[in-house]
């Protein structure tokens, strides 16, 4: 795993030189192992590459890495699992192979050579952000893997173009003064995150899952018009897509395995086969633990692939009520892991939070970033590679949306919209607190967590919603309060979730919604989250579900049999009931919640003060100053449950105050 960052414009050298080793060096997290530079001075071309040595720890796999034919340099940021196959494919053809290392990325760069570049792409198994520049045609490429597991951005600035693994390797490109976007600001206060292919910053970009840009020298010094979606052509640059999930799904219908017995022995055999080229290291390797369906599929089939203790990790909170920390225990003692734990108090927690600006180098308030941080900081006491079980839920059906979206859509639709909208102001009318009081009186079984938030977000949905997709960007979004709260928005910036283009084919809303979230809230939230959470502490996460046969094989399973009287993840059940006995796996789902609503009325109300003052918001004139001032003092007096949105702004103004 490493960081990568690159430049192409119009400089001397010596200016490349310089700016290409600062840019580099704000990556050392990603890997300090080694540091290379490559650099073209006849066409402005630089590259930086930071190493945390995973595979091949000798100087044979130093990047940045020139082709075999000398046509090819590259950088890569990641790994390929089925690089040793792809060698054997190489050695195989007739041309000759003289390998110096056992690298991937040597693999790569030869593959490039013999194949070309889409040729190869398409033959990988692996996670990848990858930058080639082509001597002969003087053509940059930027390659992102098939759904974002690697991070990759790029952009202009003071005409020149630059990427880099992150944010803040742009950032330290001399003069940099892109301003942020208060249309993508206003983007990010709706998801808690700022959705591809937008940056908090103009003129910067992420490059899409799947996709590949290039650029020639006629593209390098200035930006097009704002590039709003996966494909993309202009003068000098192009964006098209070399994989694209919403065709394997939409393709995969055609092709359903109806036969229950079949769907769970194919399922059982990929992910294993997943799992076992995904322990391919040199460095010690382990998991992370929850206890909950994925992650102790993942561990199961580690445990069966190992002839040795799996290392596993798991973090409880002291203070919480649900502590997930002691189902991950019974989980590792019965499969005899090498299990690690770590209880934390909320103000271990807290503490973490000056650290977010620079860990995420972007507006980012998903709150679980905080347990996943110390999570990866716990596993790194002991490995540098952890496999995780995300993407399960995306692949397979397991978010409660899923479940109860059809319900609430068929409660609600037979209503006149007239009805739907009064019955959703009378319900506003009450505060948060009445309604959590009211819930009190109510049997054990009835009750609800934050009830008088839910029924503030319903009172939206009931104000607000036409049809199911209606409803489905209700439950992803934090739009339940009707005013803008960004200061001079202009436009109302297009996102994959506001078009049905890549959902329109599939009649059932439940696909719609997993393959919405598989491209949106995947890649854009959860995939950010882990991906900067472990890369801070040095260490590389991967994760089985999204190895692509594992991925098309799930779109080949009928809704029927991802969900089964009414329970998500079914044929992920009855594999993992194989390895686990099935009392140790099934209770309510919980996940990692963080009560940050909580502490910012407690211990971290002197901090939140300051950051939500009246006269800071007037003065920096981002957001409405009057509106925050009304959602803080009722989200203090407990009149109404603010946490999303206040947490969001306070994210944003900790990450400004970095700048």
């Amino acid at each position: 795993m490493c960081g990568i960052s690159g430049i192409f414009g119009n400089l001397r050298k010596d200016e490349l030189d310089n700016s290409i080793r600062k840019m580099s060096s704000t990556l050392t997290h990603r890997g300090n192992d080694d540091a290379g530079i490559w650099i073209d001075e006849e066409n402005s071309v630089a590259f930086g590459h930071q190493r945390l040595s995973i595979v091949d720890l000798s100087s044979a796999g130093h990047q940045p890495m020139i082709s075999p034919c000398g046509r090819f340099s590259v950088i890569f940021n990641g790994e390929i699992y089925n690089h040793l196959q792809l060698r054997k494919k190489l050695n195989d053809s007739k041309y000759e192979h003289s390998w110096k290392g056992h690298s991937d990325t040597e693999t790569l760069v030869s593959a490039f050579s013999q194949w070309g570049i889409e040729k190869t792409l398409i033959q990988l198994v692996g996670m990848f952000a990858i930058a080639v520049w082509d001597t002969r045609i003087k053509k940059l490429y930027l390659i992102r893997d098939r759904f974002g597991e690697k991070p990759l951005y790029y952009g202009w600035s003071n005409n020149t173009f630059l990427f880099g693994s992150e944010l803040k390797a742009l950032r330290s490109y001399k003069g940099f003064n892109n301003e942020i976007d208060r249309n993508v600001l206003s983007l990010y206060m709706q998801y808690m995150y700022v959705p591809s292919p937008y940056s908090i910053f103009k003129d910067v970009y992420k490059l899409d899952p799947g996709c590949i840009l290039e650029i020639d020298d006629s593209g390098k010094v200035q930006p097009p018009e704002q590039i709003t979606s996966s494909v993309f052509n202009a003068k000098g640059i192009s964006i098209k897509q070399w994989y694209s999930l919403s065709e394997i799904a939409k393709n995969s219908q055609n092709n359903l395995i109806e036969d229950e017995n079949e769907a769970i022995e194919l399922l059982e055999k990929t992910l294993l086969e997943s799992v076992q080229s995904q322990l391919i290291s040199d460095v010690p390797l382990g998991a992370f633990l929850s206890g909950g369906v994925d992650s102790s599929m993942i561990v199961a089939l580690m445990s069966k692939a190992c002839n040795h203790p799996v290392k596993t990790f798991t973090i409880g909170f002291e203070e919480s009520g649900f502590n997930e920390a002691i189902y991950a225990k019974e989980v590792a003692k019965y499969l005899d892991t090498d299990h690690h734990e770590l209880y934390v108090t909320s103000r271990d927690a807290f503490e973490v939070i000056p650290s977010l600006p620079s860990l995420y180098d972007e507006p980012f308030a998903d709150s679980s970033q905080i347990p996943t941080h110390l999570v990866s900081k716990l596993a790194r006491q002991n490995v540098t590679v952890s496999l995780s079980g995300d993407a399960g839920d995306e692949l397979f059906g397991g978010y409660n949306r899923y479940l109860w979206g059809n319900r609430v859509w068929n409660k609600l639709k037979w209503m006149p919209p007239i009805t739907r909208q009064a019955l959703g102001l009378i319900m506003q009318k009450l505060p948060t607190s009445t309604w959590d009081a009211a819930n009190y009186l109510l049997p054990d079984k009835y009750r609800v967590a934050s009830m008088g938030d839910k029924v503030h977000r319903m009172a939206y949905r009931l104000k607000t919603v036409r049809n199911l997709d209606d409803v489905y960007r209700s439950l992803v979004t934090e739009g339940y309060q009707e005013d803008n709260i960004v200061n001079n928005v202009k436009i109302s910036l297009k996102t994959k979730i506001s078009t049905n283009d890549i959902v329109g084919k599939f009649p059932d809303s439940e696909h719609r919604m997993m393959l919405w979230d598989a491209i949106t809230y995947l890649p854009d939230d959860i995939l950010t989250k882990v991906d900067r959470a472990a890369m801070g502490v040095g260490l590389e996460t991967r994760i089985p579900f999204l190895d692509h046969r594992v991925a098309e094989l799930a779109w080949r399973l009928p809704l029927n049999m991802k969900i089964k009287n009414g329970i998500g993840k079914w044929p992920i059940r009855q594999v993992l009931y194989k390895y686990v006995p099935k009392e140790l796996i099934e209770r309510p789902k919980a996940g990692f919640a963080v009560p940050v609503g909580q502490w910012i009325r407690g211990p971290l109300r002197e901090w939140a003060d300051d950051l939500l003052d009246s006269s800071r918001m007037y003065s920096e004139g981002y957001f409405d100053s009057r509106l925050v001032k009304k959602m803080w003092e009722q989200h203090l007096s407990g009149d109404y449950d603010h946490t999303s949105r206040l947490w969001s702004i306070l994210m944003f103004n900790v990450w400004l105050d970095e700048l």
